[in-house]
């Protein structure tokens, strides 16, 4: 009798194609071929549909299907080629050591502490969450047994149908809550809240249904689950003795030692050991390990920043191929089939939505954000293709159920942002309510000035802490209130989820006060000068995408009716005084905000104002120079340059420029202004009479006019202020003198004077404000500075007479 030899395993490496071999019956050029398909196809099919705001994973879920048996795998000489029987050990080896660090890094994102200070109502909704749709996912499974699961091991059965239709992705969650701008919401933070819990308990639910699935003894998968707790019980004793003396190793601002983040891998992968021995599942121990892992110090930072990149972006997507292998969407075949998807999706969607709608009702939410809050509870993602795939691996679902509950994951998941967009849609302040939009106004002692400041880091802090120091005013008026907006970029990186903690309350403390980082240092700056001066700091936070960034600055500027928002340039200056690019994308978010803006704007050219550190109000002594050569900007940079000399530490200088008269009528510059606004507007001569009255006062306003006959002559003057701290000019100053200036550079959204104080021809040590007045409707002059692409013009432009 013949015996049928099952074929060899592949070699690693072949010999070469000129030697004969065909790379393709190799394991690693196979293993090169498969994750290169594998991330362009999900690449291309996220960029198709970044439109519709959908979620990465959704995309890889798809592509994982497309090339599998339902699609491209259909043609047997395809699958054969590229996924052939003798390659997928390697591939899901590949995928799971992936998925095993992955679920580590999602371990680390979630913090036990949070989830005791939870409030009564996360918790209620989490739990209401969670009972409903498992109950309905028990009654489901006999409906399914009852028909296409025949045979199947009741036990595991249904708990593995519970745990699947109560599940809410954590991770793909807060990025869909990012996406729409939510984060910061109440609907967002309560969403977040109860995602945390959920995800907890599923994993409990999770271990349960491994441990019933083992064996079909009773006793050994009691031996399973205790031998599991016991485990979980040693590393909660023992795991954050050791990350908390590795954290202590490390300092802030220095590189984290190697070793440690080594040993805390191993230590990963020796968990993953242990929970498969056991007989639970490795990524069990992986994730409880993230979550011992301190949250707080540059410790756990460095870990996530080793680890998250080649994770995230190169195995993960292997996992959803891996998947998508094991789904035939052909399965689904007949009346019955399609009845049952049906049933199974309307079963999970129901019992998410209403079991959260109602409890949230209960607690005394609107309508519209508890029905916000159950479709955002019914994300499904990761976790659930996990849950299925380890069901699958046990036996416990067929290949119909197995397809059946990939479609339900995929459906309820790509559901959410459409709809919660079509519901949900926070109430957003009347245009009309909003009267205070510039610095200048009619009495400057009533009403509050309120200031919007961006950064982006640490590096423009003091700065910024001491120019708003010098904008506070007198104490007579009511006073300064400043918003301090953190500007946080959200990434495809999995770490942009770490941002949600900072976001979990945008408010004063929204940083944690424990932690050491950057984000600790910015609180403690501005903290301690809330304390030492008259001013109200309020800081938030905004996590946006480059391309979204501006509309969360323009958002809060109007939400929090300021007059004024300050932005960080996005050029930093190097030791020797000259500029170099920060990023090149943060040009466009100050684009776009000088554009949009509800209020008036400035952009702050930091050269170190009052040195690296705060300068207390007693100490202050500036001397602030205002270029003024007309129109409604320098009106604006005057009105707050006069503003800062109410502080007793200021010196107000302001400079008016006047053409001699021998070269009056040769050039004139030709600007179409929009002067609707708010409040009636004053002319140049208007204005100035104003400041001429005050500076004859105590000396801390000097008002000088100089008379020029063209460009050159303008430079050499504004050379001779030498002791100058920070200079204030208008965007797009008017008159005949500003069109002979000479301003063709790459930053033209900085006008005339803003480019010639930061050309390298100009040496100065002074900090420099270009301040854009608010107006309904920009001048087309000042719309084409703005442009992406746009390049500053020269006076070639100018209407000659």
């Amino acid at each position: 009798m013949a015996v049928k030899c099952e074929s060899s395993p592949m070699h690693a490496t072949s010999s070469g194609v000129l030697q004969g071999d065909n790379p393709l019956h190799y394991a690693l050029p196979l293993a090169i071929v498969q994750i290169c398909l594998v991330l362009v196809l999900t690449r291309v099919l996220a960029y198709i549909l970044r439109p519709l705001r959908q979620p990465r994973v959704v995309a890889e879920i798809i592509g994982g299907i497309l090339l599998g048996p339902s699609a491209l795998g259909r043609n047997e000489k395809y699958l054969n080629a590229i996924f052939p029987k003798s390659s997928l050990t390697v591939l899901d080896t590949l995928a799971n050591l992936g998925l095993l660090f992955f679920l580590f890094l999602v371990g680390t994102e979630l913090d036990p502490r949070s989830l005791r200070r939870t409030g009564k109502k996360a918790l209620s909704i989490a739990l209401a969450g969670i009972t409903l749709p498992f109950v309905l996912g028990i009654g489901t499974s006999f409906a399914l047994r009852a028909t296409i699961a025949e045979g199947v091991n009741q036990g595991p059965f249904l708990v593995f149908m519970g745990v699947a239709l109560s599940i809410t992705a954590f991770p793909v969650l807060a990025r869909i809550l990012a996406e729409l701008k939510l984060l910061t919401t109440d609907v967002g933070r309560m969403a977040m809240s109860a995602a945390a819990v959920n995800d907890v308990a599923a994993w409990i639910l999770l271990a349960l249904a491994i441990a019933l699935s083992g064996s079909g003894s009773p006793i050994i998968s009691l031996w399973v689950l205790l031998c599991g707790t016991g485990f979980v019980l040693i590393c909660i004793f023992t795991a954050p003795l050791i990350f908390n003396w590795m954290a202590r190793q490390c300092s802030e601002g220095e590189p984290v030692n190697e070793l440690y983040v080594c040993a805390t891998l191993a230590i990963v992968l020796a968990a993953g050991f242990v929970t498969d021995a056991i007989g639970i599942h490795a990524l069990f121990g992986a994730f409880v390990v993230g979550v011992l892992v301190p949250k707080d110090g540059p410790f756990a930072g460095a870990l996530v920043e080793k680890v998250e990149d080649l994770v995230s972006g190169l195995f993960l997507p292997l996992y959803f191929v891996s998947s998508g292998l094991k789904t035939n969407v052909a399965t689904i075949q007949g009346a019955q089939s399609w009845g049952l998807l049906a049933l199974v999706i309307t079963t999970s969607c129901f019992g998410k939505i209403v079991g959260t709608v109602f409890v949230s009702l209960m607690c005394k939410l609107s309508l519209q954000e508890s029905l916000a809050l159950g479709f955002l509870m019914n994300t499904k993602g990761l976790v659930e293709l996990i849950v299925l795939n380890i069901g699958k691996d046990k036996g416990v679902l067929n290949d119909q159920i197995f397809a059946i509950m990939v479609l339900m994951a995929l459906f309820t998941t790509f559901m959410t942002t459409p709809i919660v967009i079509a519901i949900y849609k926070p109430a957003k302040m009347a245009v009309t309510e909003y009267k205070h939009r510039t610095i200048m106004r009619k009495d400057t002692s009533k009403a509050q000035l309120r200031i919007l400041t961006c950064f982006h880091g640490t590096r423009n802090i003091p700065t910024l802490i001491n120019l708003i120091e010098a904008s506070r005013g007198t104490e007579k008026k009511e006073g300064l209130r400043v918003y301090a907006m953190h500007l946080l970029e959200l990434t495809e990186r999995s770490s942009a989820i770490l941002m949600v903690h900072k976001a979990r309350k945008n408010g004063l403390p929204f940083w944690n006060k424990g932690q050491v980082g950057e984000s600790n240092q910015v609180i403690v700056a501005f903290e301690t000068f809330g304390q030492l001066s008259k001013v109200s700091i309020r800081p938030t936070t905004a996590i946006s995408a480059m391309t979204s960034m501006h509309e969360d600055i323009i958002a809060s500027a109007e939400r929090k009716r300021v007059s004024m928002i300050i932005l960080p340039f996005h050029k930093h200056q190097r030791i020797d005084g000259h500029f170099e690019t920060t990023r090149a994308d943060l040009r466009l978010v100050n684009r776009r905000v000088l554009q949009h803006a509800p209020c008036s704007v400035s952009i702050l050219i930091d050269r170190g104002l009052g040195g690296a550190c705060h300068v207390s109000a007693s100490e202050v002594d500036y001397s602030v120079l205002v270029l003024f050569f007309g129109g409604q900007d320098d009106r604006e940079a005057l009105a707050y340059g006069m503003r800062m000399a109410e502080h007793p530490g200021i010196t107000l200088t302001a400079v008016r420029f006047v053409t001699d008269p021998e070269v009056v009528g040769l050039t004139v510059h030709v600007d179409i202004i929009d002067d609707s606004g708010p409040e009636a507007e004053l002319t140049d001569e208007e204005f100035l009479a104003d400041l001429k009255q005050k500076s004859s006062g105590d000396g801390s306003i000097i008002f000088e006019e100089i008379t020029v006959k063209d460009a050159t002559e303008t430079i050499e003057a504004i050379r001779a202020y030498k002791k100058v701290n920070l200079f204030l000019v208008g965007r797009m100053s008017e008159g005949q003198l500003v069109s002979t200036f000479d301003t063709r550079t790459d930053c033209p959204e900085l006008g005339p004077l803003g480019n010639l104080l930061i050309s390298p021809e100009f040496s100065t040590t002074a900090s420099v404000l270009v301040v854009q007045k608010y107006r309904s409707e920009l001048s087309q002059d000042s719309l084409s500075t703005l442009k992406e692409g746009a390049s500053a013009k020269g006076d070639d432009d100018e209407t000659e007479i």
